[in-house]
Order: structure tokens, then sequence, then C-alpha cells
């Protein structure tokens, strides 16, 4: 069905509901980045396949907002649907609540549904149209009403996290739960977040591509676990397991019975950013207390043994990367390779490796001004072949039972322009300076984010991402609360700790022509304690060779220099017992000191 008649269908129930614009937002009932696909309505509706925005579609014209890594290719997708692109974060783009309350007249209807929207999302729009005398309706779910075909709920399988994988055991995660409950004055617990539940309870699932979790919620209790999921999914031994715990397993869509049980004046902990206002209202008799999820940030911290099993991951994700460049440098001019190509051959490299369970996100392999879009993805039906001269960026990862990991590195293909290598040796410079940064405890995250960006800045240069994100333990690619980005600024939780993994990953991009971005993961891990308070580092998890072919050597300082030489040095002593034959050789000459050259 094309996307006008599939917009004209959501119009026409529209107007016989007398509402005059539908919000659809990319979102489900756990808040998730990425979405099963029942809950794709914003894709389905638009056409557009990122993985962030927000869709509004009113009764003479619709809108999409998107932030800039997606501009590009939304621009692409939207063509002839009717719907106007919003590049969200330029300055004169209002905000989706903003403008639909300029677009608007008093009294008319505006509709999301609640059971996708969160409790903090909810407040800005009852307050736009509270402010605009527009009336909001959290009760429909119109996308769904139209959606022919409708995906059902995923039905994966659900498995437990068991030694020497689970470094804690789930009955001390939740006590310090419990703990954390009991500090904030809270009886029972309200858990929506797929990631949080998973990890409390060490659990994984396949119910969302790339990401080890399953549809779930929880309710903490004093004593008692209730876990609303469908049974089915857990073999006998994972139910047996729980109920030894104290977990008592409920059916998936009976979370809105149990919280309109709760007797009144229970008071319940929910974190408004993590729970969606159509769940929360069924909990009429409870009152909230209103915090971050505890789990959020407990699973933030790393302890020792998660951080032992990440690093040894982190030799088998290099070994695997190492084979996959030895046979790419050999194939090139030999073999036809495509962006397909490459992400089926990274892959397979990775499945050969012990503890792989799949890839951490879909892989982006972006020929030369496909690079310049930060999340493109090629498909069947629009991908480049590697031939020619230019840049190949490759952004990778892989889910192991010991660890998760997330990778990008820029390759040459043929000639390299003396812009492309200035570019790149600025991106290279960002990177080096946060991974060499030495901070207070407690720092706000963004407060790194200079560091990152100075050299792109001084090009007169910049990039629309941040430059950190959270990364979990075989868990999300994403999570927070930490976030190196000078745009998140609000999040009080957002501090470095000991023990957060977090990508590096400045970049550069100029669109039609190249996209450089160079990430490694690191950990914050203890420097120095002096007279004002306690110091952290970065320890490099990465381990693979930063391609040195790309360097405008002028532009490295000495320290640079010393700082990816140990680098290379390190890199080679860890991955070289894993390795034989060309995978070996080309470590070797991949990880060359500069300082002899």
């Amino acid at each position: 069905m094309p996307i006008r008649e599939r917009l004209e269908q959501l119009r026409k129930l529209m107007r016989t509901l007398s509402v005059d614009a539908c919000v659809v937002p990319t979102s489900d009932p756990h808040l998730s980045e990425y979405l099963p696909d029942r809950w794709q309505a914003r894709e389905w509706l638009s056409g557009f396949t990122g993985s962030a925005g927000t869709l509004v579609v009113c009764q003479g014209q619709a809108a999409l907002w998107t932030d800039s890594r997606y501009w590009e290719q939304a621009e692409a997708e939207l063509q002839g649907s009717g719907i106007d692109l919003m590049r969200a974060g330029q300055a004169d783009v209002p905000a989706p609540h903003v403008w639909v309350s300029r677009t608007l007249s008093r009294g008319q209807c505006v509709a999301v549904d609640g059971n996708v929207l969160s409790v903090q999302a909810w407040r800005q729009w009852r307050d736009a149209c509270h402010d605009a005398e527009l009336r909001l309706a959290l009760d429909f779910d119109l996308p769904g009403e139209v959606w022919s075909g409708r995906p059902g709920l995923p039905q994966g399988t659900v498995t437990e996290l068991l030694p020497p994988w689970a470094c804690r055991s789930r009955q001390q995660n939740l006590q310090a739960l419990r703990e954390a409950m009991q500090e904030q004055g809270a009886q029972w617990h309200l858990i929506s977040a797929l990631d949080d539940i998973a990890w409390l309870l060490n659990l994984r699932g396949n119910d969302i591509p790339y990401n080890p979790v399953f549809l779930a919620h929880a309710l903490v209790g004093p004593e008692q676990v209730m876990l609303f999921v469908d049974a089915g999914k857990l073999p006998g031994a994972v139910r047996a397991s729980l109920e030894a715990d104290g977990v008592r397993l409920e059916p998936y869509e009976s979370v809105q019975a149990a919280l309109a049980g709760l007797p009144e004046g229970t008071r319940l902990l929910v974190d408004p950013a993590r729970v969606t206002v159509g769940l929360l209202n069924q909990a009429v008799d409870a009152s909230r207390v209103e915090a971050v999820n505890p789990v959020h940030l407990f699973k933030s911290r790393k302890n020792a043994d998660e951080a032992a099993n990440i690093r040894r991951t982190m030799e088998e994700d290099g070994a695997a990367l190492c084979e996959f460049f030895a046979w790419f440098e050999a194939a090139l001019g030999q073999e036809r390779i495509t962006e397909l190509t490459i992400d089926e051959r990274i892959t397979a490299a990775r499945a050969r490796r012990p503890g792989f369970v799949s890839p951490s996100f879909g892989t982006i392999a972006a020929w030369r001004a496909n690079g310049a879009m930060p999340h493109y993805h090629a498909t069947e039906s629009a991908h480049a072949v590697i031939e020619g001269d230019g840049l190949l960026l490759i952004d990778s990862g892989g889910q192991y039972l010991g660890g998760t990991t997330d990778i990008t590195r820029v390759v040459p293909v043929g000639e390299v322009s003396d812009a492309e290598k200035r570019d790149y040796t600025a991106v290279l410079k960002g990177m080096i300076a946060l991974s060499r940064a030495v901070f207070p405890a407690g720092l706000p995250a963004h407060a790194l984010d200079a560091l990152a960006r100075g050299p792109i800045w001084q090009l007169g240069a910049d990039y629309g991402h941040g430059t950190g994100h959270g990364v979990g333990y075989f868990m999300n690619v994403h999570e927070g609360p930490q976030s190196i980005s000078w745009r998140n600024t609000a999040n009080p939780h957002a501090v470095m700790l000991e023990g957060m993994v977090t990508s590096n990953e400045p970049g550069l991009y100029r669109p039609g022509r190249w996209g450089i971005r160079i990430e490694n993961l690191v950990l914050a891990v203890a420097h120095d304690t002096t007279e004002f308070g306690d110091f952290l580092r970065f320890e490099t998890l990465t381990l693979c060779p930063i391609d040195t072919r790309c360097i405008d050597h002028g532009m490295l300082g000495p320290e640079e220099i010393a700082w990816l030489d140990a680098y290379h040095a390190e890199v080679r002593r860890r991955l070289a017992p894993l390795l034989d034959g060309e995978a070996l050789a080309w470590l070797m000459r991949r990880t060359e000191p500069l300082q002899a050259s």
C-alpha cells in the first residue's frame, strides 16, 4: 500500500473520531530504542526506516522529525510521501509538541497512544496542549487501527545467564535494588525497560534483533517479584530457577490489572523516563515515588569480573576483525566486493569466535559518500560496489556471552586525497585526546565532549551525534545514563563513574563526499586519589589496528604518536596469540609503529 494511501486511511479514521493531529513516536510499551516489528508504526506509515523519529499527521499536512544522523536518509525516503522533513536540532525547527500547539486551533484534539509514551514526554505534550487550549487524548492507537497485517508479539526464547558470564547473582541484584527502594521509601517498583529487567534477573532473550532482551514488565516488592511475561518462552529449568528466587510468573498482559490492584497508599517507585503514562495510569490508588530506575544505574557500572570477561571478549572480537581485514585487503581488485559483502564477511568472522551470539546492531558498511550518513545501511536494492579510490567506513559490533562490542574503522581504498587525510587525522586526534583524558570521578559526562571535538572544531567542522554512549554487558549496545555529548546537559545522573563502559567515537561527515568515524570502547578506571579527590582515566578496551595510511603525519604531535604506537603494541601483544597465517601477517603490518617511519 503506498504511503499516501496509508496516511489517507489514518486521516479518515481521525475524521471519524474528531482527531485533528495524530502523533506517532518511535516507541513501544517498554520505550525501547530498537522496536519489535509490532510497534514499527512510524516506519509503516511514513516509509522512513531510521531508528529515531516522530511523525505527526494532520488533515492538511504531515511532518517527520529526526536528528542529523538521518537527515539525508529521511530526505530520500520521504520523497513523494507528502511528509515534510523536520530537521530536529536546528535552531529554527520547533519540537513536535511546540509545532502542534502552533499549528492547531483552540479546542482541537491531539491523539497519541499513551501506552507508548513516556511519562516524561507526556508532560511536555500535556503542558503544550494546555497552554494552547488543545485536547490531548491518550487512549487511541490510531495507527494500529488502520495497519493491515500488523505483526503479532515476538515469540523468542528466554535463557538464563549463568557463571562465569553472570558475575552477580540474581539475589545480589534484587537485594541491591530493594535497598535502593527502601532509601526512596518505596514498597514496590515498576520496571518496564527490557534491559533493566534482563539485567536484574540474569536473563537474556531474542525478542528484538541485536538486543538480548525479551518482552516483560516487572513489579518488585519487599519479598517477591512479579514478572509479567509469556511463560511459554521460558524453559522449565529457567522457570524453576526464578521461582526459587521468589520470582512469580504472570501473563504479559496482566500487568495492568496488577497495578490497578495495588492497595491504596502503596508507595510505587517509577522512572518517568522509562515507564509509559498509559501503564502508570492503571495504578490509580498508588502513591508515586519518582526517581531514576536504580537498576539503570547499577548495570552501568561493570564489576571487576565483568570487566575481565569484557577484556577477553575484546580479544576474540579483535581477532575476528583481523581475519576480516586480512581477507578484505587480499580480495580487493580480485573479486566483487559490495557493502553487503562486508556485512556478511564480518559477521561470519565473528561467528567463528567462541561465545559469539549475534551482531550487536546492523553493520554499517558505507563507501565514499554513503559514509557521510552516520547511520547508513546498505540494502539489497541500494548498495555500493567497493571500487576505485575512496574511504570505506565500517561500524560493527557483536553480542558475546562475555560482553558487547562496538567498533568503527575507516580504511582507504586506492588513493587518498590530502583533504581526506586532513579530516581523518583530525578525527583521530579527537579520539586520542579523549582516550588520554584524566578527570574527576562523578564528572558530568558531557564535560568531556570538547576534548574529542576540539581538533575537529579547529577545521571549522563538527558532527551531529554524540561522542560517547554507554554500552551494556551482553546487553544493549546503547545504554545510559552517561552520554558524552554537549547537547545532553540536563540529566544529573549522566556522570562518569568507575566501571562504566563508554564509546569514544568522534566523526566528521562531508555530504556527497565522505564520512569518517573512529570508535573504540573505553572503561573508566581509577587513576589517582589526591587532596582534590578521586580521579579516573580511560582504559581502551577495543583491540583492532587503526589504519595509519590515512594519517597526515604533520598533524600529529609526539604524545599522540606515542599513544598510537603504544595502543598498536598492546593490540599486537594480545591478538597475535589468537591468529596465524594471513590474519597474523596483516596484524603485524598494521601495527608497525609510526615512530619508526
